[in-house]
């Protein structure tokens, strides 16, 4: 029986080899109630993997896996579950009411099919057969499925893909509906600005490791490198000479300056043109955090393999 605090997915020290490929190695992971945890890392990182092991669709060689307290396998963890993955095979001739009704079947107590409708917003899908629906449409309802048995942890693998922004839009504020009742949310998803408006952590992954866990702007944090962005008369080879810029552009009278000491290429600018506009002054974003923090484990990986080798 699990407790308040007690996370309930975890994973330690958890390893998965597929003959000589290590897939994960020596994961931890942890997920409470009500947050949602964005698992970001490139293709081949091991996401699907440790989604795989919580799900209790493959087995750990070595390391613990738990959900709810339990083996993922047991029929009463998987019960209280939802799961959107990014490829779905579903029966083609079915409508979408037939496909609501049959899933929500299979849960002890599961929405109404109005409820789930409305919060998935596939009302006018409903009496549509599924194979007629287009990609997008078919995102909606696979959510709509994965949210109808009323789960406490909610799997979303590449949830919006396929999906135009209005549709983005509404999915998320779904899923902060969810979240505000009490329902945990594993995201995976390549939309890194996804991840910036809806995760209450992040956990990034590479070759099969977590290389980092912590709040968006934690992760933002660990990038010195700040945007300014202004108006300026100046010459971009003027600004590119000065010691604290490592980086500048110009598009059209806008000057694009990367440093890592962005309170004095300020104060340089304003002394240097007096007619300056338009300042701003950007951190990194998560997209910048996440370049930098995978491309370090790309070279750690690197020199280990060559001194390996």
């Amino acid at each position: 029986m699990t407790h308040a605090h007690d996370p309930i997915a975890r994973l330690d020290g958890a390893v998965k080899r597929y003959g000589p490929l290590t897939a994960l190695d020596g994961a931890d992971l942890r997920l409470q109630r009500g947050e949602l945890l964005a698992l970001l890392g490139p293709n081949g990182a091991g996401k699907t993997t440790a989604i795989g092991l919580l799900l209790g669709l493959i087995r750990a060689d070595a390391g613990t896996v738990e959900l709810f307290g339990q083996d993922p396998q047991q029929i009463e963890a998987r019960r209280r579950i939802g799961v959107m993955l990014q490829n779905a095979e579903l029966p083609a001739t079915l409508r979408v009411g037939e496909l609501l009704r049959l899933t929500a079947s299979y849960y002890p107590a599961p929405r109404s099919l109005a409820d789930t409708a409305e919060l998935a917003g596939i009302g006018d899908l409903l009496k549509r057969p599924y194979a007629k629906l287009s990609g997008g449409q078919q995102r909606r309802v696979q959510f709509a499925l994965a949210l109808c048995g009323r789960p406490e942890l909610l799997f979303l693998d590449e949830p919006t893909v396929g999906m135009d922004i209005e549709a983005r839009q509404k999915l998320w504020v779904a899923i902060r509906q969810l979240l505000g009742e009490g329902c945990a949310v594993l995201l995976t998803t390549h939309y890194l600005e996804e991840a910036e408006a809806l995760a209450d952590r992040v956990c990034v992954m590479a070759h099969g490791r977590m290389i980092h866990e912590g709040t968006v702007d934690e992760l933002r944090a660990r990038v010195a490198m700040k945007r300014i962005r202004c108006l300026s008369i100046l010459p971009a080879d003027t600004v590119r000479g000065w010691p604290e810029v490592s980086e500048v552009r110009r598009d059209g009278e806008r000057l694009h300056i990367g440093t890592a000491e962005a309170e004095v290429v300020v104060r340089r600018l304003l002394d240097t043109d007096r007619h300056l506009r338009e300042l701003e002054v950007h951190r990194a974003g998560l997209a910048e955090a996440f370049t930098e923090l995978t491309r370090d484990a790309d070279e750690a990986s690197d020199t280990n393999q060559r001194e390996a080798a």
